[in-house]
């Protein structure tokens, strides 16, 4: 169940994110930002809560939230996602694979 709450955590945060971004240009967007934020606090504690190791679920969490921001923020908002910001974005995924490679160890 840890990971089903991970995965809302981290839908939570990129909708809040994303609705960030669209607020520079329409105000009204504010209000599905903290909302969002919040959200996703909760469903992190809940993975936490269901013995999910910290380092691993806030790994995750970020990585993937960066990941998808790039990616997305360049399919909704045309900025721009270079090669060297991909092989950033590998880099991120690599480190919280070592990380949760460690946790099981």
């Amino acid at each position: 169940m840890a990971w089903a709450y991970l995965a809302v955590a981290i839908c939570c945060e990129l909708a809040a994110t994303l609705s960030l971004r669209m607020a520079v240009d329409n105000a009204r967007w504010y209000a599905a930002v903290v909302p969002g934020y919040l959200v996703a606090f909760v469903f992190l504690s809940l993975a936490l809560a269901e013995g999910m190791p910290l380092g691993v679920a806030y790994g995750i969490w970020t990585a993937a939230g960066v990941a998808l921001a790039a990616v997305l923020s360049r399919l909704l908002f045309r900025e721009p996602l270079t090669p060297l910001m991909g092989a950033g974005i590998v880099l991120i995924a690599g480190g919280v694979l070592l990380v949760e490679l460690g946790a099981g160890a």
